[in-house]
C-alpha cells in the first residue's frame, strides 16, 4: 500500500479529525461515514476518500475500513485533542472574556481555533486561570491531552422526575441555546426535571418559567444527579 503525506495542518484535516473524535465518544467507538458525512456536510463518497488518505498518511492518523467506519490512531487523537482544546478556549475566552452570546461562540471559535500558536493558547489559558470546562460544559483537554472525568448522562437516559444539575448543553445549535438561556438553564444550573411521553419539561431553581424539550432536544442537554 503506497504510503501518503496528509498535511497535518490542514482546516480539513483538523475537522476531520475532530469529529471523528467527537461522534466516537468516551469510548471512541468506530465512527460511521454517514455519521462523519452529516456532521460535516460532505458527500459520502469525499469523506471514503479522505478516510483512504488519513489511514494511509505518516503516521497514520485513523484506523478505516470500509463499512465500519473510522477511528483515531495514537497520532490522530493527540491532533484532535490539540484541535478540541484549542477551540474549547477560545470559546471560553470569547464568552468570558469578550461578552460574546454563548449562541455564538462555537461559530466564532471555528473560524480561529486552526491559527492560534501554542503561545497565545498558554496565554488564553493562563487568563482565564486553567479552565477545566467551556462554557456548554464540554471538557477541555489539559496539555498532555488528559480530559477531567464528567460523570452525567442525556436527558433522555433519566428515568425518574426530580432535581438534577446541567452538566453540559450543545454547542452547534444556537435556536436551542438561546431558549436554554432564556429560562436560565447552563451548565451548573439545579433544574426539576418532569418526565412526560413525548417530552421533558425543565424549571431553572431560579425562574417561575418551565421549558418544554422534545426527546429529540433533550438528547443534547446533560445531566448529573444532584447527590
Amino acid at each position: 500500500m503506497t504510503t501518503r503525506r496528509v498535511n497535518l495542518n490542514t482546516e480539513s484535516v483538523d475537522n476531520y479529525l475532530k469529529a471523528i473524535f467527537t461522534l466516537g465518544g468516551p469510548g471512541e467507538a468506530r465512527v460511521p461515514s454517514n455519521a462523519l458525512a452529516e456532521r460535516l456536510g460532505v458527500a459520502p463518497a469525499s469523506i471514503t476518500n479522505m478516510l483512504q488518505k488519513l489511514a494511509v498518511s505518516s503516521p497514520p492518523l485513523v484506523e478505516y475500513e470500509r463499512h465500519k467506519g473510522a477511528r483515531l490512531s495514537a497520532a490522530g487523537r493527540r491532533r484532535a485533542l490539540e484541535i478540541v482544546r484549542h477551540h474549547r478556549l477560545l470559546e471560553a475566552f470569547l464568552y468570558e472574556v469578550l461578552d460574546y452570546p454563548i449562541e455564538e461562540v462555537h461559530d466564532e471559535a471555528e473560524r480561529l481555533e486552526h491559527f492560534i500558536s501554542e503561545r497565545f493558547e498558554e496565554r488564553i489559558d493562563a487568563k482565564l486561570g486553567r479552565p477545566k470546562f467551556d462554557p456548554h460544559g464540554h471538557c477541555i483537554p489539559a496539555l498532555d491531552g488528559k480530559m477531567p472525568k464528567q460523570v452525567s448522562q442525556p436527558l433522555t437516559s433519566v428515568e425518574h422526575t426530580g432535581k438534577y444539575i446541567v452538566d453540559s448543553i450543545p454547542d452547534q445549535d444556537a435556536s436551542l441555546l438561546r431558549r436554554l438561556k432564556a429560562h436560565n438553564i447552563i451548565p451548573g444550573t439545579q433544574v426539576q426535571v418532569t418526565i412526560r411521553p413525548e417530552e421533558f419539561v425543565l424549571r431553572a431553581d431560579n425562574t417561575s418559567r418551565a421549558l418544554r424539550l422534545t426527546r429529540v432536544l433533550a438528547g443534547a442537554v446533560w445531566v448529573r444527579s444532584v447527590d
